[in-house]
């Protein structure tokens, strides 16, 4: 009797326990699906929004990093980097020495690498942002960072002046890098790949310049010209809207989406400037208006003399790329001989035009669009603008895109022939140190349309066997013909500018 009944009690103590246990784990689990429903709403929640939560008891270690970090990258570039710099350099010398020679300012004969070296410092990427995943297409922005040990030496030729090597010392490149990876179906599962340095921040590559067993008072102006020459090439043609498009494993496939197209056109009417800084010991400034949106594609209005209060009242049209992230660049000169005087300079981001409306803006002039390097204070005028933006239809921006090929073949013909030199030079019209390339573009580019295309022409062997550059087709050219090819440039005619010239 005592045997049946432990057993009976036994039994009945096991499947309590059993019982018992199976309510745990099922409270224990709902505990869990709560919880988890709790951190899902909460990992939804902005910082601000667990502030007004939190209130004074918000704790500071919160943190919600923009940038994932990627210590194992760094590690591994870190190994990588003696491969990958030879290889770079290989790759830059071949690319980037054409642009040298394409963007040179007038007053420099030749501009090349006398020395390469990238060092033994890798560069850092401080994080990585995934942008977006749409179908077919991964944006990523990588936060970069490089001050690394590099020897790189310029050899620069300037006229009547034997070659002058510059060192370029200290530099350090801080930057966010936008790359665009276009999904295929194929092997390697990638069809192409963008890339630009992202408007903002505001790319910055710093640097110092020394020349080695000379002096840059040689040259006036040299190391000026060399800052704007690296700015230009920086701005004309790497930072967005500006990319770099390469095709990946020579699968064929349409990029069109992913290059860079006209996508309006601005009137802008240089009206008046009010109360312009004198320039000159005796007598007045003879001041002339250099606009563009892109550095290479300048128009220039005619000079009034001895005038501080000038009325220009001529038209330009300038092609735009990208309203969301470009200006215009309003630029006011004094005309003289030697170098011409920049008497102020301002700035009008497209962002705020509405299409297809007029309107009136009074700009005040700066010293420099740099606030860090103004150091003049004193009141340099305004300039008055008018400005009308349009938006292209796909039928117009067809029309664009041709007549940016038109003056692309035009262009390589009279670099060919010998007429054009480098494509400031073709800017500039002259040889002389006249100042931020500001001139007439030889009268056989030829005559005639307001509209304008955007891309750059084949830029080196580098990046033409990759495949496209700058949203523009690079194909296998011999390197006359590379060299030949440069920025279409807008071209008004003469006369029907009322003398105005376009640069």
């Amino acid at each position: 009797m005592g045997l049946l009944s432990g057993i009976f009690m036994g039994v009945i103590f096991g499947v309590s326990l059993m019982a018992g246990w199976q309510h745990m784990m099922r409270r224990r689990s709902t505990k869990r699906i709560a919880k988890a429903a709790d951190m899902k709403i909460l990992g939804s929640l902005s910082r601000d929004d667990l502030k007004k939560l939190c209130g004074d008891n918000f704790p500071e270690w919160i943190s919600f990093p923009v940038y994932e970090q990627v210590k194992w990258l760094n590690k591994l570039l870190s190994k990588m980097w003696p491969f990958v710099a030879d290889a770079a350099e290989l790759v830059i010398r071949e690319s980037v020495e054409p642009l040298l020679e394409e963007y040179r300012p007038p007053g420099i004969t030749s501009l090349k690498f006398s020395k390469l070296s990238l060092g033994s410092v890798a560069p850092k990427i401080e994080g990585i942002r995934v942008q977006s995943l749409k179908q077919g297409q991964i944006t990523m922005d990588i936060d970069l960072r490089w001050g690394g040990d590099p020897s790189i030496i310029l050899a620069v030729e300037a006229a009547l002046v034997a070659s002058i090597p510059i060192q370029l010392k200290d530099l350090q490149v801080f930057t966010v890098v936008r790359v665009i990876f276009q999904l295929a179906e194929e092997i390697p599962c990638i069809s192409a790949v963008v890339v630009a340095l992202l408007a903002e921040p505001e790319p910055k590559i710093l640097y110092t310049l020394k020349a080695v067993g000379g002096s840059l008072t040689a040259v006036p102006g040299l190391s000026d010209m060399i800052d704007d020459t690296v700015n230009t090439i920086v701005n004309d043609m790497l930072k967005w809207p500006h990319r770099i498009v390469v095709p990946i494993g020579g699968i064929p496939v349409d990029l069109s989406e992913l290059e860079l197209k006209p996508q309006g056109k601005l009137t802008l009417t240089v009206v008046k400037a009010n109360s312009l800084k004198n320039m000159e010991m005796i007598g007045k400034s003879d001041p002339y208006v250099v606009v563009h949106i892109r550095p290479l594609f300048k128009f220039k209005t005619k000079t009034i003399e001895n005038n501080l209060n000038p009325v220009w009242d001529e038209k330009f049209e300038l092609i735009v790329e990208d309203k969301e992230t470009q200006a215009v660049i309003i630029e006011v000169f004094d005309k003289d001989i030697g170098q011409d005087k920049q008497l102020g300079i301002a700035k009008l981001p497209l962002i705020d035009l509405q299409a297809e409306a007029n309107k009136e803006v009074v700009l005040p002039l700066l010293a420099s669009l740099n606030t860090l390097k103004v150091k003049d204070k004193k009141d340099r005028g305004t300039v008055t603008i008018k400005v009308h933006y349009h938006e292209f239809n796909k039928e117009e921006q067809l029309i664009a895109l041709e007549e940016e090929k038109r003056i692309l073949e035009e262009r390589k013909r009279l670099k060919e022939e010998g007429v054009l030199g480098s494509t400031m030079e073709a800017l500039d019209g002259a040889a002389s140190l006249v100042g931020s390339g500001v001139g007439m573009v030889g009268t056989g580019i030829g005559t005639g349309v307001g509209m304008v295309g955007t891309g750059l022409g084949a830029v080196g062997s580098g990046l033409s066997k990759a495949g496209r550059f700058m949203g523009r087709t690079l194909t296998g050219q011999s390197s006359h013909a590379r060299k030949s090819s440069s920025s279409s440039t807008p071209v008004n005619s003469v006369q029907e500018n009322d003398g105005a010239k376009p640069l």
